[in-house]
């Protein structure tokens, strides 16, 4: 399964996905992942979340990223939840291109049971078909 939730940049969407990081932790039995462009939320996240700063990693395309994320999933056999922060820079992807990376997310998600919740700054009237489908807050 797949969630996005949408705006412009500075409408609160990060807020919004550590307020979602933080319930599931005391609802999921088994691993959240959180993948973000830096370590600025650190401290915001429980200990039981495993932040991941994309930006140490030398990922130049969508498909890199695609890759890493099934490398993340492949060492985890418990990892039920994935949050990624701020898509489109952590991914290196526009949002008219967004239809292959959710459909690939979406295989990846069905295939291995992984529930994925994504923040795209884009106006949700911006994104493809297939993400306004998957939208779960567009602030």
């Amino acid at each position: 399964m797949i969630e996005i939730i949408a705006g412009e940049q500075g409408k609160g969407k990060t807020k919004y996905l550590l307020d979602k990081v933080a319930e599931a932790v005391k609802e999921a039995p088994g691993n959240i992942v959180f993948l973000d462009k830096s370590q600025k939320h650190m401290y915001e996240l429980n200990n039981r979340v495993r932040l991941i700063n994309v930006g140490d990693y030398p990922l130049t395309n969508c498909d890199e990223f695609l890759g890493f994320i099934c490398g993340i999933a492949s060492q985890d056999n418990d990892l039920e939840q994935m949050y990624l922060d701020s898509f489109l820079t952590i991914a290196n992807t526009e949002a008219e291109n967004l239809t292959p990376a959710i459909e690939k997310l979406d295989i990846i998600s069905e295939k291995f049971n992984i529930k994925f919740v994504i923040s795209i700054a884009c106006a949700a009237d911006r994104l493809p078909e297939c993400a306004k489908a998957k939208l779960i807050v567009s602030l």
